[in-house]
């Protein structure tokens, strides 16, 4: 049988280790997915029910494997549908392959149906590398480019093919001029800074009283070397949201996140410490760093645009984390002195008297820090955590800890709504012997995740570990954005754009063949959770939670102060609960014993 086009690019990703496809079929796609249906299962294809959520799952899996990630959809509106999920993976610097079908090669700039100008739409997102192919011979250099481009650069890249294209004879570049010959096979380069720039950082840090050290992403994998030099430097450690799970949190010198959805600890690391050193992280709020002036800077970042970019850092080194860090360790000396040290791990313990006092407050029907709370002890070994944006994000920072060996990740850059389920469904196919948890608002569960359960009816049986749980946090409201309405803009809530119909999820799991669990009860909380890591398939919960439990930051500032109090002389329409869980909460933060349940 003659070899098309689309069976050589099928090879050919199989070649370059692609074993999984994210996607959704189209007349515009179907010479590719007949190759992968004669590939034999060569690679698997994984059928989401919306092209943005396979590109989503394209994202996590890159994120959760290490690995390219890749999707697939039709022309026109299929390749429009997979932008969010591409942007997700652009604004947290994951490496995902893009492939698109288009109209026939006549037919172009004919005004034809789902003709779309896919390069043009492609170019900010996948502006690393986005072609659309134009004759057999070429797609062997374009497959290879692209792939080794999204793996090199981390960044999303884009393959455009005709559906005419697709299914023609392939015929491999003729040994002439003006042809490519381009070969499979990456291997990532050992980036390590010149000695005398490690020198110069070392006699940096070397020099700190009070040393502070922020992880992101980019030291995912470089855990023992980060705790290794706190525990030289006697520095605490703050983690942005994408490296929570960078070093484990029952360390009691690891501070917690930071920002918004921070911690306290991790705010007065920050704003006490006289050395930063920053390490993998693109975190975007300057006034959760130290004052300019305040700290002497450190940043360590395999990308230069990077570097110096959020604090003017006085030395900045270009370099993968883990191997940067080991050339470092020699070079630095021990801190002899713990006063720093001790003072970090006191404020550790205060927040977490805190954070307890919070979570066990009494709230109507369910405090939502109390779900994540009792979750964080009952996250198996290897579990892998993932969640939407929104106020249950703030719940993941503060209340679940991550310990060692544990995955956890959530839409960073660009915080899309709509990522925790397709993100969860993919760590299933990176890693099918590990336990998933989801944190959901309703708000996304109604937006597009709830259609995503569909997928996860579909393949569970296949997955080795059956414990896939989604809890779901439905208090009707789309809680974030109301906060931020009452604290930053001083309005009260406005119920037409704020407020979202209660749905059953529990019984909709339940209609497609998975557990549903419904919860309206504090005290079933924890039960609930018991329930459904021990159960044979995977579960919803839903927790029915109260949208009037502030998702305080870790310091309020006047403007936050006035915005909130302009907010109740206006008169919200939640206002008694609202008053009422906020004196709760402020209150469990500096009276022992206050908030409590009961109290």
């Amino acid at each position: 049988m003659t070899t098309t086009v689309a069976d050589f690019i099928v090879e050919r990703l199989h070649q370059w280790g692609v074993r999984r496809i994210y996607g959704y079929p189209g007349d515009g796609i179907n010479g590719v997915f007949g190759a992968l249906a004669r590939a034999n299962g060569k690679i698997r294809f994984i059928q989401a029910r919306h092209e943005e959520m396979a590109a989503f799952m394209a994202s996590a899996d890159a994120k959760f494997s290490g690995e390219l990630g890749v999707c697939i959809a039709t022309s026109g509106p299929g390749a429009s549908h997979l932008l969010t999920g591409l942007y997700d993976a652009r604004m947290d610097h994951m490496p995902v392959l893009a492939i698109v079908g288009q109209q026939a090669r006549n037919a172009l700039g004919g005004h034809y149906q789902q003709e779309l100008d896919l390069l043009s739409m492609f170019k900010d997102v996948a502006g690393a590398f986005v072609q659309q192919a134009a004759a057999p011979a070429q797609v062997r250099h374009l497959v290879d480019r692209s792939i080794r481009t999204a793996l090199g650069e981390r960044r999303v890249t884009a393959l455009i093919l005709p559906n005419d294209l697709q299914e023609a004879a392939y015929q491999a570049p003729p040994h002439e001029h003006g042809t490519l010959h381009s070969g499979v096979g990456y291997s990532k380069p050992r980036v390590v800074p010149y000695q005398a720039d490690l020198q110069r950082a070392a006699d940096l840090l070397n020099a700190g009283k009070k040393v502070a050290i922020l992880v992101g992403a980019g030291a995912l994998g470089a855990g023992d070397e980060v705790i290794q030099v706190a525990e030289t430097l006697g520095a605490g450690v703050a983690k942005a949201l994408l490296g929570k799970a960078v070093v484990p949190d029952d360390l009691p010198w690891v501070t917690g996140s930071i920002g918004l959805l921070g911690t306290k600890p991790s705010y007065q690391l920050m704003n006490e410490c006289d050395t930063l050193l920053m390490i993998g992280s693109g975190f975007p709020y300057a006034e959760f760093l130290p004052k300019e002036g305040q700290a002497r800077g450190v940043q360590i970042d395999i990308q230069p645009d990077m570097l110096s970019l959020r604090y003017p850092m006085e030395v900045n080194l270009q370099g993968d984390a883990g191997e940067t860090l080991r050339a470092l360790l020699p070079l630095l000396e021990r801190k002899t002195r713990r006063t720093w040290r001790k003072r970090v791990e006191r404020w550790r313990g205060q927040w977490e008297t805190t954070l307890e006092r919070r979570a066990m407050a009494s709230a109507e029907p369910i405090n939502p820090q109390r779900v994540a709370f009792e979750l964080s002890p009952r996250l198996p070994d290897r579990a892998i955590v993932t969640c939407d944006s929104g106020s249950c994000a703030n719940w993941l920072a503060r209340d679940v800890k991550i310990r060692q060996g544990m995955l956890c990740s959530l839409s960073g850059g660009l915080a899309s709504m709509g990522a925790a389920v397709p993100y969860a469904i993919a760590a299933k196919f990176a890693h099918p012997d590990r336990p998933v948890v989801a944190l959901v608002g309703d708000g996304a569960m109604q937006m597009n995740n709830m259609a995503e359960l569909i997928t996860v009816a579909k393949y569970w049986q296949q997955w080795q570990d059956k414990r896939w749980i989604c809890a779901v946090f439905n208090n009707q409201d789309l809680n974030q954005v109301t906060w931020e309405q009452r604290a930053m803009e001083g309005d009260p809530k406005f119920e037409a754009s704020q407020s979202i119909p209660d749905v059953a999820y529990h019984r909709f799991a339940e209609s497609i063949g998975l557990k549903g669990i419904f919860v309206d009860r504090e005290d079933a909380v924890a039960e609930a959770w018991e329930q459904a890591l021990a159960a044979d398939r995977p579960v919803l919960i839903e927790f029915k939670t109260d949208p009037n439990v502030p998702p305080l930051p870790p310091h309020i500032t006047l403007a936050q102060a006035k915005a909130f109090a302009s907010t109740l002389l206006q008169g919200d329409p939640d206002q008694g609960g609202v008053i009422r869980q906020t004196t709760k909460q402020v209150l469990g933060a500096i009276l022992p014993g206050k908030g409590k349940r009961g109290q």
